[in-house]
């Protein structure tokens, strides 16, 4: 693997250190997630460009596509290096309509675990993040029976450490008293900041937030402010909010998708770019 420094250097979840500028898979899907990529030896090398470029940290789940993207990342990377780690998420399975019905009974999340681990190749996955919530994002409910037998699973020598997707707070707190939590993953973005206090109570705890959708997700961030600040800094915005996520907190771990290595290229530079106290006091008003 290249050495290559990314930007925000690097956390720790558990004993994996990972660098905080990570990787998406979900775009190297077909549409809306759906089947194989229009361009299969595209997302090869996405995935490649990534690992050359000093990535180690690449989010997945079975259910895109569903099976494509954990394939493609075995195609692609499989015998994985050392300083590589995956985390891949359950509870939820894909339909043929697209949507994304919640499997969360014990049944379906060992199937999950499993198909994880075939799919990708390996004995044991680094990181589970169990999926909560739906479509329409976090929703209030008990999370104990599903991350119980997540746990057992643990226990097993199947997984090393535990997360939470789409979760609420109360659900956050309700989960470490069953088991440690390393990091949540939830919606989150320059103008969605639903989790401002969520990411500074993890942080304290030296829990990872990563944020899906950092950059607005199938419809792009957009703000005349946003905008604004980018064009003083000669930059793109979405540049801008990327450099804006890992200097929002420390504990901040970025994973935005894309099936081109133009644009992962970019989101890396973007990522690295400086910004002035005034710049961040201007962007911070977008979401608030």
């Amino acid at each position: 693997m290249a050495s290559t420094s990314l930007p925000g250097g690097t956390w720790t979840l558990g004993d994996l250190t990972v660098t905080r500028f990570g990787y998406g898979a979900m775009q190297l899907a077909g549409p809306w997630v759906m089947g194989p990529p229009a361009d299969h030896d595209g997302a090869l090398a996405v995935l490649r460009e990534a690992v050359e470029l000093g990535v180690t940290h690449i989010d997945t789940a079975d259910a895109y596509g569903p099976h494509v993207t954990n394939r493609l990342i075995r195609e692609a990377l499989h015998p994985y290096p050392d300083a590589l780690h995956i985390v891949t998420k359950v509870g939820a399975n894909r339909d043929q309509q697209g949507g994304w019905p919640p499997a969360r009974d014990p049944q379906s999340l060992r199937r999950s675990v499993h198909d994880n681990l075939d799919n990708l190749g390996l004995d044991v996955l680094d990181l589970v993040n169990l999926r909560l919530g739906d479509a329409q994002g976090p929703q209030p409910g008990p999370v104990a029976e599903a991350l119980e037998t997540l746990v057992e699973l643990q226990q097993q020598g199947l997984i090393r450490y535990l997360g939470l997707s789409n979760a609420t707070p109360e659900q956050v707190t309700e989960a470490q008293t069953i088991a440690p939590i390393v990091c949540v993953q939830n919606m989150y973005n320059l103008a969605h900041r639903r989790d401002d206090a969520l990411i500074d109570a993890l942080a304290d705890q030296g829990i990872a937030y990563v944020p899906f959708f950092p950059l607005g997700g199938f419809s792009p961030l957009q703000s005349s402010v946003l905008s604004a600040v980018a064009a003083r800094l000669e930059a793109t915005p979405m540049s801008v909010a990327l450099a804006w996520l890992l200097r929002r907190s420390p504990n901040i771990l970025l994973i935005p998708g894309t099936s081109s290595t133009t644009h992962l290229r970019e989101n890396v530079a973007g990522a690295g770019l400086p910004l002035a106290d005034d710049d961040l006091a201007e962007l911070d008003k977008i979401g608030r």
